[in-house]
This record gives structure tokens, C-alpha cells and sequence, in this order.
């Protein structure tokens, strides 16, 4: 199911973003934070992310929608995102660009900061403040972990440590990712990364409108 925003009558100047619902809020952040007006968006399902496998068939239909609607500007707000480059299939299908990266954790950090922890972070389970304020639907509830939290163990055993990549300084989303890295039994750490790559990459598309 795709979410849309309400369109204009001409939309040959605007830019769509096509985007993953768990960076939505991200998104418009930077749509504010850069005064890009021009800008609109629509989401994706935030629990594909669960289902890699369902994203790039839903990306083909959207953006065969939005260019029926007279969208010429799209930029889709992914990075692979567990698609193993089914995705990119998509994008180059229709002739639009995507978010660089392999998944939303690396380019909030951005792509030349990951790629120098990525190796170490192997065995980290990554949060964002999407995943803080969801993390009981997302996690807790789905995995039965508020019935059986034997469960853990079996969920979350390979792990380390727990990552927070925190978009804004919140500490009501600190004590959650906090709390959650104790309850798995996992080291903690914390970054501020604010909205990494994604400020440029939709600066960038933006200006290409």
C-alpha cells in the first residue's frame, strides 16, 4: 500500500521522494531544515523492512503511479535495503536514483564513516530513533518477547553489542535504547549521527529539479 501526499496540479517541477516510512519523519526534517518546498513525499510500508523481499516489486508500482501522475523528478528514498540489487533493477528500469549505501544504517552515518566501522560493527544490532519509538512494535510484540523473553537468547544471541544512531538528541529515545540494550544482554553505544548522507543526497535531487 503506498501513502501519498496530497498532489498539485502541475507536478513537472516538483520533486517525489519515494522513501522507506522509517525515515519519513527524517525526510520532511530535511525537507524543513533545507527550505525545500519543492519537495513532497510519499512512503513505502515502514515493516518492509522485515520483508526486503516486497520492496522493490512496491517501489515499480509507485513510481509507475507517480509518473502517471506527472511526476518527472523522483528520487527513491532507499539504499539496497536487503533487496540484493533487485531494487536497482527497479531504478534503473524507470531512469531514477536512489540513496547510496547498503541499508539506512550506513548512510545515516555515512557512507566513508561506515565503511571504516563496518567490519567491527559486524556483530552489533544497530538502532535509529525510527526503531527507539517503535521498538516495541517492531521488536518486543512481533517476536513475542513480552510472552517469552527466554526468546532473547535465541533472537539476539549472535549479537555484541547494541548501536544507537541517533538522528536527534532526545532522552526520552536515549533511556529506551538504553533499556533495550539491557534487556538483550547487550553492550551499549551511542551515535550521534544526525541525518548523515541523507541532508546531501536530497539536497542534491532537489537541485536537479
Amino acid at each position: 500500500m503506498v501513502k501519498t501526499q496530497k498532489t498539485k496540479p502541475n507536478q513537472t517541477d516538483r520533486l517525489l521522494v519515494i522513501a522507506c516510512g522509517m525515515i519519513a519523519r527524517e525526510v520532511l526534517a530535511v525537507k524543513q531544515q533545507l527550505t525545500l518546498d519543492h519537495l513532497e513525499l510519499t512512503c513505502l510500508p515502514a515493516e518492509f523492512h522485515f520483508y526486503p523481499d516486497r520492496i522493490a516489486p512496491a517501489m515499480d508500482k509507485a513510481i509507475e503511479k507517480a509518473k502517471a501522475e506527472g511526476y518527472e523528478h523522483i528520487f527513491v528514498g532507499y539504499a539496497d535495503c536487503g533487496t540484493g540489487g533487485l531494487l536497482d533493477r527497479v531504478i534503473e528500469k524507470h531512469g531514477v536514483e536512489r540513496m547510496a549505501g547498503p541499508h539506512c544504517f550506513a548512510f545515516y552515518q555515512g557512507m566513508d564513516a561506515y565503511a571504516k566501522v563496518a567490519d567491527d560493527d559486524m556483530m552489533s544490532f544497530y538502532m535509529t530513533d525510527f526503531l527507539c519509538r517503535q521498538f516495541e512494535a517492531f521488536f518486543i510484540k512481533p517476536l513475542g518477547l513480552d510472552r517469552h523473553p527466554e526468546l532473547i537468547k535465541d533472537y539476539f544471541g549472535n549479537y555484541e553489542k547494541l548501536i544507537y544512531l541517533a538522528q536527534t538528541d532526545d532522552p526520552e529515545l536515549d533511556k529506551v535504547a538504553e533499556k533495550a540494550a539491557a534487556m538483550l544482554g547487550l553492550a551499549y553505544e551511542r551515535r550521534s549521527t544526525g541525518y548523515g548522507d541523507l541532508t546531501a543526497e536530497l539536497a542534491l535531487a532537489a537541485a536537479s529539479t
